[in-house]
């Protein structure tokens, strides 16, 4: 009998002990999970600020491309891009590009972040993701129109530019990552960190405003001769250069928001694409000029950039050279086309964002590599359609938007505020007072 008990016992101790186990296995495999998404979210936040670090980078290169009577003035456009377009993404921009949508067009829900509560901080984490990208949209504009546009003008159009323009597109294309389901994704649209969703609506954008404004006073001679107007800070250029290719590591990589095995081909991709865009920006003006030019070698670097945007999840490396070298040569003849034709871009914002931004998302469904299968999946009539949804809803909104905005607020500043420079007219104030004299009347 007591045999009898004690051979119980030891089975009800094993079993006990079992049952443990399996509540120790669970409980270990929901805090691997939860570690998981903690890192996941902790990945997105890093590359959020990256992505806003750009913002610096923008100022830089605007105003070292430009003249110094009007850095202030740019510093204070891309300052005002992301302040507008924070309030602005917060309140309707988002609901727009990421609500629930039945038409497939835009959003119809979560205005002023109303579909978050306490339980779902994601929905925090991916706005904060989502408002960088919406002001690197807006602050490719202030280039293309720099030194002659007013200021209060500008602050209304980046406001309309952060909760309609922008967003919309984004609806088509992306509105699924959250609550949306676009058009453009329902078809096969790739574009996976936005040459085209950031960088062609804000280039597109940028076409439209610079012809609506018109060229700079002196750029263009009576017998249609191309003037020079040097930037006053090559060097500034430069550091927002190098800034702008190490936020877009949070812009590419951060993408994918998650700390997962895609971020290095992600990493990767998005060193060789600049890389080789150099190169080949830097041999064309080479054998076009017999020098080595800085600034179209820079250009070359953010065109580079720009095309590996799209494609930087689906291609492999060897590809990511290819875009990256035609980008650069893209980059060259598009600045000297726009110039040819008159339209006026102080930092070629049009050849690098619009139109390289076009290549990059053509590019990402030419050379669509299947990574199980190891063969190139070619997607072009989907991207197709996106470059040209695209282009006609950012310059053609824009362009209507400019046209009534002007009604009521002037879009370019008088002739001798232009002369004189924006910085002293807008803002009261000299980049450099102690090299800098303006005299007012």
């Amino acid at each position: 009998m007591l045999r009898i008990v004690f051979l119980l016992l030891c089975l009800c101790s094993f079993a006990f002990a079992e049952g443990n186990k399996t509540l120790t296995l669970n409980g270990l495999d929901e805090s691997i999970k939860q570690v998981q998404t903690n890192v996941d979210w902790l990945w997105t936040l890093i590359a959020a600020f990256l992505v806003f670090f750009m913002q610096l980078g923008f100022a830089m290169v605007e105003s070292g491309f430009t003249r110094a009577k009007n850095a202030l003035n740019i510093i204070m456009k891309n300052l005002l891009d992301f302040a507008v377009g924070a309030i602005g993404f917060w309140a309707i921009g988002f609901a727009i590009m990421f609500g629930t949508t039945t038409t497939g067009f835009f959003g119809t829900e979560g205005f002023f972040l109303s579909n978050w509560n306490m339980s779902d901080n994601w929905t925090l984490a991916f706005w904060m993701f989502q408002v960088v990208f919406c002001s690197t949209a807006a602050t490719i504009v202030s280039g293309a129109i720099a030194e002659r546009a007013n200021f209060k003008f500008y602050m209304v159009f980046s406001l309309i530019m952060s909760t309609i323009i922008y967003p919309v597109f984004g609806s088509w294309a992306w509105g699924s990552l959250f609550h949306g389901n676009g058009w453009l994704e329902k078809i096969g649209f790739i574009d996976f960190a936005g040459s085209t969703v950031v960088h062609s609506i804000g280039g597109w954008a940028s076409l439209a405003a610079a012809i609506l404004i018109g060229p700079r006073i002196g750029k263009y001679g009576k017998n249609g001769q191309i003037r020079v107007i040097p930037g006053h800070n090559i060097p500034l250029a430069a550091l927002g250069v190098f800034i702008l290719w190490f936020g877009w590591y949070g812009f590419n990589v951060g993408s994918e928001t998650a700390a997962d095995s895609a971020l290095p081909l992600i990493a990767v991709n998005t060193t060789l694409a600049p890389a080789a865009a150099i190169l080949s920006a830097m041999t064309v003006t080479y054998f076009k000029y017999k020098k080595f030019d800085i600034g179209m070698s820079l250009n070359g670097a953010l065109a580079g950039l720009v095309g590996i945007t799209a494609g930087c999840a689906n291609v492999t490396p060897f590809y990511s050279i290819i875009i990256g070298l035609i980008a650069g040569v893209l980059v060259v003849y598009s600045v000297l086309f726009f110039d040819k034709i008159k339209v006026d871009d102080p930092v070629g914002a049009i050849s690098v964002h619009g139109v390289n931004g076009a290549w990059g998302t053509i590019a990402a469904g030419l050379f669509n590599y299947n990574f199980e299968t190891h063969t190139l999946e070619p997607v072009i009539v989907s991207q197709i359609i996106g470059v040209l949804a695209a282009f006609i809803w950012a310059f053609g909104s824009t362009f209507i938007i400019i046209k009534l905005l002007n009604i009521f607020i002037k879009f370019r500043v008088s002739e001798e505020e232009e002369i004189m420079g924006l910085d002293f007219y807008e803002h009261g104030a000299n980049a450099y007072p102690e090299f800098q004299k303006t005299f007012i009347k």
